[in-house]
């Protein structure tokens, strides 16, 4: 994704010499911002979402909706925001926390892959930025740099099992409307032979869907 496209105009003045002074501005730029999600547009029609974990603004629980038109529509998902001594000068460290099926988040970790929050990071850019930009990445995944290799693999060689995948995540672990009724009960029938039913989702996805290969993954781990 653009950096650039996604960028606040506003201009951020430059940190303090002094160490004290910088930490009161840090966290009264983090309040502003943390307002400027609430107030936001996107706010208001439920698009996204932030709130406070700690009182020091430095971790912060983000929302955003799955974007319309895609296998995640329909579901919320669940950020970790973590944000540095070194903001707005280094990016915030975000994870997925709700678990989701996509090339540039890890189906396992939540880490995500997303050049803003690393070396196209600016400090003009603010929370709403990255929320957004997250749900833009949601809505066009990059396979050729992926977080997830099985993923991205999937995505690439067959595209339909991959939203119907990605559409299932999304129904489980993100609350969005019922799948694949055929996926459904591969996942069942392996959770009657005694698997947990996590273990039962990834290896099927991974395996595409075949349930012998599912079953052999299962049983040697």
């Amino acid at each position: 994704l653009s950096a650039a496209r996604l960028t606040s105009t506003r201009s951020r003045p430059q940190p303090h010499s002094s160490t004290g002074n910088h930490g009161q501005h840090r966290s009264s730029k983090d309040k502003r911002e943390f307002k400027e999600v609430l107030k936001s547009e996107e706010t208001s029609k439920n698009q996204i979402k932030v709130d406070l974990v700690d009182e020091n603004f430095t971790e912060l629980k983000g929302e955003i909706a799955g974007p319309p038109d895609t296998p995640y529509e329909g579901g919320r998902y669940q950020l970790e925001i973590k944000i540095p001594e070194t903001y707005p000068f280094n990016p915030p460290k975000v994870r997925f926390i709700t678990k989701i099926w996509h090339p540039n988040i890890s189906s396992v970790t939540g880490a995500i892959c997303l050049d803003i929050l690393k070396d196209q990071w600016a400090a003009a850019m603010t929370l709403r930025t990255v929320l957004l930009s997250l749900q833009a990445l949601m809505a066009a995944a990059e396979p050729d740099d992926p977080q997830d290799a099985v993923v991205a693999n999937q995505y690439k060689q067959n595209p339909e099992m991959f939203k119907q995948t990605a559409r299932l995540w999304s129904h489980v672990y993100a609350g969005a409307p019922v799948s694949s009724p055929e996926y459904t009960c591969k996942i069942d029938k392996l959770c009657a032979m005694g698997f947990e039913k996590n273990a039962v989702i990834v290896a099927l996805s991974s395996k595409s869907w075949d349930v012998e290969t599912a079953t052999e993954l299962l049983l040697n781990n």
